[in-house]
């Protein structure tokens, strides 16, 4: 049985999420809280296996509530965040204090969204209550600024670069992944770079930004016109998908909504599969934490052009779906820790 603790200063969203988990057999909701005092008085009390936490609350709000949790008895927790700028912002700086993922604030009195979202909601908490802390601070959940970034390894500067497209696909857990990674390269890094990271409209410019913020290359959120190029980071708009237009003498990036049909938008696999069919054997292929098998196809057909692929390691995911796909169906050149991968990426580009 999944132990879980719901801390929420709205009675009706306790009472929702309550409600929902309560329904799976193998999850009891064994306590809820109306703030974070109350939520960190709760766990202490019940030791639950998941904690949901908002985070606009009175008496103590729930990224101060987590902050106390990762410090005195670190275990998964969800926040529940309101989509919006302000609750992306909010919600990114919380996954950097060691959040697993969030809940999207989907639901009023008037809702008709909470059917849709139950499955997900139930899905997500078995997920992270399997992980237990392999999220846990010192992991994937540990801000990396930029300035304490190690220097990739010189040996790996010798040579032509072979591979100068990097695509990275993730999900679940992936925002202080990808922030680990990109802001341990160095300002020079002799590749572009394309990421899908599935997550909403709202959070995909604010995560760009975030990483900009603490990288020496430079990161955006991307359009369509622009142009990859070393050293430039560009991460899919939420809720489309970005595909690589091979020129002459530049690759272009296009945004698109095709394929409609597909399960994730931006979809990992739609990305790498492009980048197959721009650069071939010059992309390299990077898949990090997150649920499901998304980027699986999309390395295979990378992979059958010459390019090279990356997994993170079962030890370093919040959630071990996405990388495992692709080391079961022996994908994968290589499994690297969360703290090493940006070394990794540096000496794939030269193999």
């Amino acid at each position: 049985m999944i132990k879980v603790v719901v801390v929420d200063d709205s009675a009706f969203m306790r009472k929702a999420i309550s409600t929902m988990l309560d329904k799976d057999p193998e999850i009891s909701v064994v306590a809820s809280a109306r703030n974070g005092q109350e939520g960190l008085d709760l766990i202490r009390k019940h030791d639950p296996d998941v904690v949901t936490m908002d985070i606009e609350m009175p008496v103590m709000d729930g990224l101060t509530a987590l902050r106390q949790i990762m410090m005195e008895m670190p275990r998964p927790v969800l926040m529940v965040s309101s989509l919006t700028t302000e609750g992306a912002e909010s919600t990114l700086k919380a996954m950097e204090l060691g959040a697993v993922d969030f809940i999207p604030k989907q639901l009023s009195k008037v809702s008709l969204d909470i059917v849709k979202i139950e499955r997900d909601l139930i899905d997500r908490v078995k997920t992270v209550a399997r992980r237990k802390m392999r999220h846990a601070p010192g992991r994937a959940g540990l801000k990396c600024p930029a300035t304490e970034a190690a220097p990739a390894p010189l040996a790996a500067r010798r040579g032509a670069v072979k591979r100068d497209v990097v695509a990275i696909g993730v999900s679940t857990g992936g925002p202080p992944a990808v922030q680990k990674v990109l802001s341990a390269l160095p300002e020079d890094f002799p590749a572009g770079i394309v990421i899908a990271q599935h997550m909403p409209a709202a959070f995909t410019g604010p995560f760009a930004k975030r990483l900009d913020n603490v990288s020496k290359i430079k990161v955006k959120e991307a359009e369509s016109g622009d142009v990859l190029k070393p050293g430039h980071a560009f991460v899919a708009p939420g809720g489309k998908h970005i595909v690589l237009d091979q020129k002459v003498s530049r690759i272009d990036i296009v945004v698109t909504e095709q394929p409609k049909d597909a399960l994730y938008k931006p979809s990992a696999n739609v990305l790498i599969s492009s980048v197959a069919q721009a650069v071939g054997r010059r992309g390299l292929g990077v898949i990090l934490t997150g649920m499901g098998n998304d980027g699986m196809e999309g390395i295979r057909d990378l992979k059958g052009k010459g390019g090279r692929a990356i997994a993170q390691s079962d030890a370093t995911c919040v959630v071990y779906g996405m990388p495992k796909a692709i080391v079961d169906a022996d994908l994968s050149d290589e499994v690297i820790d969360i703290d090493d991968m940006a070394n990794a990426i540096m000496a794939n580009l030269y193999k």
